[in-house]
Formats: structure tokens, C-alpha cells, sequence
């Protein structure tokens, strides 16, 4: 009897590149006899029964997480359906501070780092002398995240103390970070997908007309040869975080530091790969499910 899985997406449909991740992967599942088929998050009715985990996801070998509702992974993980990826990497992935404090003092060049602190009153004064300090510990221009965000939504550049305060007192209440700003390579990153520990593709993403290179922000992609000496710097890096975060797939945005240095920005636990295959001809999704296969198959031999 063959593998059967599903894989999750999100409730109210997240458009665009997500729907295409999870066709091009049930395709492959498909082409390899594997019983797949989609699900939104909800219909899976996760909860607590009877002071239990409970869920409608009977009889499945695996799932493949495209979501990043938190509730769900943690219930599916605890009735032992496999996740690719874990609850946990996908939680620490969610949260870019909880990323970079999972990848501190794991050997990796991160940028500099200030966690802002948590405000619940909107209508509180912004406290200028720490964002004074803030600025001189980083410099300008400089880096404001938002903890939860993706495709470059919630990153804001402040290049001196007025746009700062712009930006913080439109996102006081919500959890966020500011980083050091890096100019080497203003709008250019290379993103690493890294299965299994290991990197099967890479492709710079250029960005003439934003600081910030995704797709999505009208940046493009070009193929980065992950066999060059040039790359391999970055390429240990991008696996080296993807261990030590022990995600089964990612991408990872790897900024050039002021010495040409790979630097990690963010690791995204669902990178799309549509662009990346477009960019390098390599089929990430085949080698996606290959890999979930054999560790199913793996697991279950045991």
C-alpha cells in the first residue's frame, strides 16, 4: 500500500504563488503514487477533545505544512502525523526575532539586532531617547521589521530619526525588530532553498527600484551557481541555518555584508519556489517530495 498525505493550506486562500506551491507539489506526489490531496486548515477541525488533541486528519502518513497556523501544526504533530516542516521551525521561522535568536551564537554573521519593546496602548508616546539609543547603536540608515510578515511586507527603511519615529509610531503595538542596514549590494540578496540539510538551488534577486529584492516587490531573479568558490560561503551559510532551525525545507535570504560577507536576513519556512525553478530550470517541487518520500518511507521501516 502506497504513502497517503495532504497537504495543508490556508483556510481563506492566500492567492497567487501559494496555490501554484501546492498544485506543482501534488503533481509530483501524484507522479510518484503517492495519495495526496489539498486541504484548507479548517476543514481539518482541529481542537481539544475530551481534554485530547483531536483532528480530522485520520489515517494520513504525512503532511505537507504550507500554513503557519501554529494551533494546527502543534495538533497534527501531536496525533505523530509527520509534518514537513515541524511545528517548531515553523513557528521560530514565523517570528523574525525568534529566528534570529535561535541562530545566535550558532557561528552565523547576523545583522545587529534591537527587539523593540512590546507596547498594548496605542495611544502611549513614543519613547524618543530609546529610539535614539537605538539609532546609535545601528547607524542610519537602518532596519525596521515587523516580527510577522512576508514578500517584504512590514520592512521599512528609516534613514534618519524623523522617518523612524514615522515608522514606529505606525507600528508601535505590533512586535518588532530593528536591524543594521547593509549598502554593499543595496536591493540584491541571494536566496538559497536548502531540503534536507542540504542546498539544491540558488538565485540572486535584484531589485533596481526598493532596498528590498523580493519578487513579489518587483524585484527578478537570476540564476546563482551554488558549485562556485564564490558561492560557497553563502551556501555553508544557508545550510548551517537551515540545521540549526532543523527545517526540512526553506529558503534562505542571505544579504553581502560590508565585506562581501554572506549575512543572514531572514529564513522563510515556505519559501515559494516558482520563481527560483523559473530563474535555475531546477525542479524544486520533484525534489521537495522525493525527499518527504524517502523520509516517510524511511520512518516508517523503522
Amino acid at each position: 500500500m502506497g504513502l497517503s498525505g495532504f497537504i495543508v493550506i490556508n483556510h481563506f486562500g492566500v492567492p497567487g504563488q501559494s496555490v501554484l506551491q501546492a498544485e506543482r507539489l501534488k503533481e509530483e506526489f501524484l507522479l510518484r503514487g503517492v495519495n495526496i490531496k489539498t486541504v484548507p486548515g479548517g476543514a481539518l477541525k482541529a481542537g481539544i477533545t475530551g481534554g485530547a488533541p483531536s483532528c480530522a486528519a485520520a489515517g494520513a502518513d504525512f503532511a505537507v505544512y504550507l500554513d503557519k497556523d501554529k494551533y494546527l501544526s502543534a495538533v497534527l504533530e501531536g496525533l505523530g502525523i509527520r509534518l514537513f516542516n515541524r511545528h517548531t521551525p515553523i513557528r521560530l521561522c514565523d517570528d523574525k526575532g525568534e529566528t534570529c535568536l535561535a541562530l545566535a551564537g550558532k557561528g552565523l554573521n547576523l545583522p545587529d539586532t534591537v527587539f523593540a519593546p512590546l507596547c498594548y496602548d496605542e495611544h502611549a508616546p513614543l519613547d524618543k531617547e530609546y529610539l535614539s539609543n537605538v539609532a546609535a547603536r545601528l547607524g542610519y540608515p537602518l532596519i525596521v521589521k515587523e516580527s510577522y510578515g512576508s514578500m517584504g511586507k512590514g520592512v521599512y527603511l528609516a534613514e534618519n530619526f524623523e522617518r523612524l519615529t514615522e515608522i514606529c509610531g505606525k507600528i508601535k503595538t505590533k512586535p518588532h525588530i530593528f536591524q543594521q542596514y547593509f549598502s554593499l549590494r543595496r536591493g540584491t540578496d541571494m536566496r538559497v532553498i536548502v531540503i534536507g540539510g542540504r542546498a539544491r538551488a540558488a538565485m540572486l534577486r535584484i531589485n533596481e527600484n526598493d532596498f528590498r529584492s523580493n519578487i513579489a516587490r518587483g524585484g527578478r531573479g537570476e540564476t546563482a551557481d551554488i558549485s562556485t568558490p564564490e558561492n560557497k560561503a553563502f551556501i555553508r551559510a544557508a545550510e548551517r541555518a537551515a540545521r540549526a532551525l532543523e527545517l526540512d525545507y526553506c529558503g534562505v535570504d542571505l544579504l553581502f555584508g560590508d565585506g562581501g560577507e554572506p549575512v543572514i536576513c531572514e529564513v522563510n519556512s515556505n519559501a515559494f519556489f516558482n520563481g527560483i525553478e523559473s530563474a535555475t530550470g531546477i525542479n524544486i517541487a520533484a525534489q521537495y517530495a522525493e525527499y518527504i518520500i524517502k523520509t516517510v518511507e524511511r520512518g516508517k521501516s523503522r
